[in-house]
């Protein structure tokens, strides 16, 4: 059976995905064709129902969780790995300032309508864009994601707030960002199948971690290693390779704080 896939091409997605698409481990029958996007490209075609299994932003798995149910391996979530307000030095942020943003439907749009609910004035733009638009004055602070925390400081810009440390005092639970949802409408066997296929791809890259080492580095190729190592080492961990009770209870506080109806969440 061939499902359709989509991910980013960012190191941590190509880690985990690199087994059960190279077939390394047993698939169980299944095949994959990899469709990648960035992280607001994937959150768009899941409200398209374009995808089979798709990488997306938990926020935006709000707007769709009627259509899509969360896989219980693949998750970014944990602590100290929030996304960043950013700023250029001596720029003063105010209610007018203008904020470049990864996405609307992002996680880290979400976090900053709650830690900062009268700053508005937001411009969409791709990630890896945003550190140059705050540079260039396009914008006076910008809310980064992705490996661009690892490489803002030497840019010359500085951090007016971690809004994953926010939310983790707040809440005292890790900061969910995005999850691995599969279809609903596919019979449950092949959900059950899916989650079983997965978690045996991350098991299988926590265990040989230089196996994917050649598909991380061809889709991050402007990364240095060091990025790319920090990169996984920061987003890949023990919730991804299953939530857990905690994960669990951080993700279905997000859903209530999004204040959408949800009837469930998880394959189950």
């Amino acid at each position: 059976m061939k499902l359709t896939l989509g991910f980013s091409p960012c190191p941590n997605d190509t880690f985990i995905f690199d087994a059960m698409v190279h077939h390394k481990i047993d698939t169980e029958g299944l095949d994959f064709e990899v469709i990648f996007g960035d992280v607001e490209q994937l959150n768009k075609w899941a409200f398209q129902g374009k995808l089979d299994i798709t990488k997306l932003s938990f926020n935006a798995f709000t707007h769709c969780v009627n259509d899509y149910a969360l896989l219980d391996s693949g998750s970014a979530l944990g602590n100290n790995c929030g996304p960043l307000l950013i700023k250029k030095p001596n720029t003063i942020l105010t209610t007018n300032s203008k904020i470049s943003i990864p996405g609307k439907y992002t996680t880290a749009n979400m976090l900053l309508g709650i830690a900062f609910p009268l700053h508005q004035n937001k411009v969409e733009t791709l990630f890896s864009e945003i550190e140059n638009e705050v540079l260039a004055g396009k914008v006076d602070a910008g809310l980064i994601i992705h490996e661009n925390r690892f490489t803002y400081q030497e840019k010359g810009l500085e951090k007016i707030k971690d809004l994953g440390e926010f939310w983790e005092k707040e809440t005292g639970l890790p900061i969910p960002l995005g999850g691995i949802v599969v279809k609903r409408e596919l019979p449950f066997e092949v959900q059950q199948k899916v989650e079983r296929v997965l978690r045996k791809s991350v098991e299988y890259a926590f265990a040989n971690p230089n196996s994917s080492a050649d598909y991380v580095k061809y889709h991050a190729q402007e990364m240095e290693k060091a990025v790319v190592d920090a990169h996984i080492n920061l987003y890949v961990n023990d919730f991804s390779v299953s939530l857990g009770i905690e994960g669990r209870e951080a993700v279905q506080l997000l859903f209530e704080k999004s204040g959408k109806e949800y009837s469930s969440i998880f394959v189950e």
